[in-house]
């Protein structure tokens, strides 16, 4: 387990405390919608901490090829129709560029600024010229709106129960996930960044934005410099 990280609940937890049964049942919202309309069409795709594959299925009947990295072998279990590499992201170093790297899943806000560093690294020196990075960032309020909760279309019931301070600029976030015949939890440690902290973190492994893809500017596209 990750320091810091905690998850609990039926089945197999990754080392960042995620439950692959719960990802397994998860329902999936509009970010392959969003990631095709910002590359071209048949790219080939890093997904960068895939999981069970929610993204990558998606992705595979858009007609991308995908090579979904994961540290879980149990969620790399779930996985069909693309080619699987189980290791740690920020250990990768596969010798071949991707047209487009995908890092979702709010992995950017890493609490450990040296496992942040590495992983914008991996994703700048998988990137082929031209090619992009796309990266999921948390909400503006993603820590200071809670408690709150929302009903996934699956019938889970997810809440962030707590945003606590630690130290260090990190804040320990403590999640819930509820369906009728089951209930997980997960602690986990997250760095909130500004834009402007993000955009420095970008700049600092080579990156920098090309395009805020959504309003709200969690999706955003970055290039290399």
């Amino acid at each position: 387990m990750r320091a810091g990280h905690k998850g609990t609940g039926p089945g197999a937890i990754t080392p960042d405390g995620c439950a692959v049964e719960l990802y397994s049942r998860l329902s999936l919202g509009p970010e392959p919608d969003i990631i095709a309309a910002a590359v071209p069409a048949g790219a080939r795709i890093l997904e960068l901490g895939c999981g069970v594959g929610r993204m990558t299925h998606p992705l595979l009947e858009r007609g991308f090829t995908v090579t979904a990295v994961d540290e879980s072998p149990e969620m790399l279990e779930r996985v069909r129709g693309a080619r699987t590499i189980c290791t740690r992201i920020e250990d990768l170093d596969l010798g071949e560029t991707f047209d487009v790297v995908l890092l979702a899943s709010f992995l950017v806000h890493s609490g450990d600024v040296r496992v942040r560093q590495e992983l914008l690294r991996t994703c700048a020196r998988h990137v082929t010229p031209g090619g992009c990075v796309l990266i999921q960032r948390e909400g503006e309020d993603y820590h200071s709106n809670v408690p709150r909760e929302r009903v996934d279309p699956s019938g889970l019931t997810i809440r962030i129960v707590s945003s606590q301070p630690v130290g260090d600029g990190v804040n320990s976030v403590r999640a819930e996930y509820e369906y009728p015949d089951a209930t997980w939890t997960q602690t986990f440690r997250a760095r909130p960044l500004t834009k402007e902290q993000f955009e420095q973190a970008l700049a600092e492994a080579g990156l920098e934005v090309d395009k805020y893809l959504t309003e709200d500017r969690i999706w955003v596209r970055a290039v290399r410099r």
